[in-house]
């Protein structure tokens, strides 16, 4: 059977070393750890995207977490950030179960594909501007390779950013600001929706709660069968 392209970007990916900071600290991270995983064996690698390649739903992040998906090698996995956000694919239909634990929990995706705007974990989750820059180009192949793409969910300003910048507005208008649950249309027929990352800064205090997310992705379905329906 023929592989796959999108599998040889998720090799390039796992292979990268441009930024000299991140791979100083996910190694950091992966030899220091925290108590409660001390006996774990972590990633500590850039991490690859995760789901359908058939996709009509993208969801963009921002990047792994030092002791989620830096741990796990898998797109939020292991971390209260996951937790959200699976529980909300689950309910919205495109995950088979509401939890992600490790690379071989059985979670499976259908019709959505999770990448993010840098693949390596950050220092204090803040990632400087060439270290965005320098991961730009694997967010520019994986759009050009999910051919059927409808729907693009961006977690935070940085993906919503990052995201308009890779795929232009659909009519020439002022730049639309970043809002949860505010949309605008790409180029190609895509519909951006933007959210809210499901952070514990944000779901902690409040800023986001599950209603508010459960929203988006009914939302990012309803467009996806209105599109096919036409």
């Amino acid at each position: 059977m023929k592989k796959l392209p999108i599998l040889d970007l998720q090799t390039d990916i796992v292979a990268c070393s441009r930024c000299e900071r991140l791979v100083a600290w996910r190694n950091q991270a992966a030899i220091e750890k925290v108590k409660r995983f001390s006996e774990q064996e972590y990633w500590g690698k850039p991490v690859p995207s995760f789901g359908d390649p058939h996709t009509r739903l993208l969801v963009v992040g921002l990047a792994p977490a030092a002791h989620g998906g830096n741990r796990t090698g898998r797109m939020f996995t292991g971390d209260r950030s996951g937790d959200w956000l699976y529980r909300a694919l689950y309910h919205a239909g495109f995950a088979n179960q509401p939890v992600s634990t490790d690379r071989n929990d059985g979670l499976s995706l259908t019709d959505c594909y999770i990448t993010a705007v840098n693949h390596c974990a950050p220092p204090a989750n803040k990632l400087l501007p060439e270290e965005i820059r320098n991961c730009r180009p694997f967010l520019q192949r994986e759009i050009a390779l999910l051919t059927r793409l409808r729907v693009v969910v961006a977690l935070g300003k940085v993906a919503f950013d990052a995201v308009l910048r890779e795929m232009p507005q659909a009519e020439v208008k002022p730049r639309p600001k970043f809002a949860h649950g505010a949309e605008c249309s790409l180029q190609n027929g895509i519909q951006l929706i933007a959210s809210f990352h499901p952070s514990q800064q944000n779901t902690f205090t409040g800023k986001l709660t599950a209603p508010m997310l459960d929203a988006v992705f009914s939302r990012a379905r309803s467009l996806i069968f209105n599109k096919a329906s036409r």
